[in-house]
């Protein structure tokens, strides 16, 4: 009982964490999409949004382990619920894919990016995302074989799902993504390369002579890092829970399931915690929008804070008080 709630407490700050931080990193996204209108922006929307799921999904979970009725929560329920949380889990992996994909496409294709991968196809894309990622976490509720023939509570993955529903993920869909990872990561380490030798020679040979250096090649290895640390990030959060399961397939006498669901089920889902982080520090975009809203934010209470004490000032006090706002929102307008 202890070790549960001590997992629940666990389980409740990682929630509050991925909910919080994907949350902003929504805000922001939207912000840039309404400044920018970038197709790519719109997959990186997506996985914060999926990510943030994950957060709402397992909260349900946390309730579970933190009461003492938890041992009574129904099989019908806790499915549900596990069926949310993979459903979400599965688009945020399927996104993470999207967007190397998209990264990939705009360096091979640089010329026609734009004609391919225009508002319509990256909606299409989302929309069938969404409608793979539910068929997938749904997929046990009507297979039977996925299903465990019985069922003790507290509520958790393993106490609903065989684990031979995770083989089958794993077989199928994660370690195919990790190897089309690695393919795109490394045909794209090597265009970006022939990109950078090309503007060498032209700057050499004297073509670019006096010209500003672009910033294509710069932009393309931002772009491979990028995908390396998201793939990284992936593969380094799901991979240990996904060969456990499957030792524990192989394995009948073995008993992982503690191991699985108490630490290294853990470990995958704060993998959605990583996610804003990453693109938080590496992509550009991201990074500016939270500083534009920091300093707003900062402007509000800094207003909030002069104008407080304004009832008991003079009207010469006040005065100084809207000055001094007003050059906080107007820097040029002081002096």
């Amino acid at each position: 009982m202890e070790s549960s709630f001590s997992f629940g407490v666990i389980l409740a700050v990682l929630t509050i964490l991925i909910i919080a931080v994907n949350a902003l990193v929504v805000v922001a996204m939207l912000l840039s999409i309404y400044k920018n209108d970038g197709v790519g922006l719109c997959f990186t929307l997506n996985l914060a949004v999926a990510d943030t799921l994950i957060g709402v999904a397992i909260s349900g979970l946390v309730t579970d382990q933190l009461s003492s009725s938890a041992q009574h929560t129904q099989k019908t329920l806790c499915s549900l619920r596990m069926a949310f949380v993979t459903s979400s889990a599965a688009a945020s992996v399927l996104t993470v894919m999207l967007i190397a994909f998209d990264r990939y496409l705009a360096i091979k294709q640089p010329l026609r990016y734009f004609q391919i991968m225009n508002g319509l196809v990256a909606g299409a894309c989302i929309a069938g995302l969404w409608l793979v990622s539910y068929l997938i976490g749904f997929l046990p509720l009507g297979v039977s074989i996925f299903q465990q023939t019985t069922y003790h509570g507290p509520c958790s993955f393993f106490a609903v799902f065989h684990p031979r529903f995770v083989l089958t993920l794993s077989c199928a869909g994660f370690f195919p993504a990790v190897l089309l990872f690695v393919f795109f990561y490394c045909d794209m380490l090597k265009i970006a390369s022939v990109h950078s030798q090309q503007i060498r020679k032209m700057e050499h040979a004297g073509a670019m002579a006096g010209a500003y250096r672009p910033s294509r090649p710069v932009n393309d290895f931002k772009a491979v890092r990028t995908i390396a640390v998201l793939i990284g990030s992936f593969t380094l959060s799901w991979s240990p829970f996904l060969i456990t399961s499957i030792v524990q397939v192989a394995c009948h006498k073995c008993c992982l399931y503690q191991v699985l669901e108490k630490y290294l089920w853990l470990l995958g889902v704060g993998n959605s915690l990583l996610n804003p982080l990453i693109y938080a520090y590496w992509q550009r975009e991201v990074r500016q929008q939270l500083y534009h809203m920091a300093l707003g934010v900062k402007k509000f209470f800094t207003s909030i804070l002069l104008l407080l004490p304004a009832r008991n000032r003079g009207p010469e006090r006040t005065r100084e008080s809207a000055y001094h706002i007003v050059t906080i929102s107007h820097p040029e307008l002081d002096g």
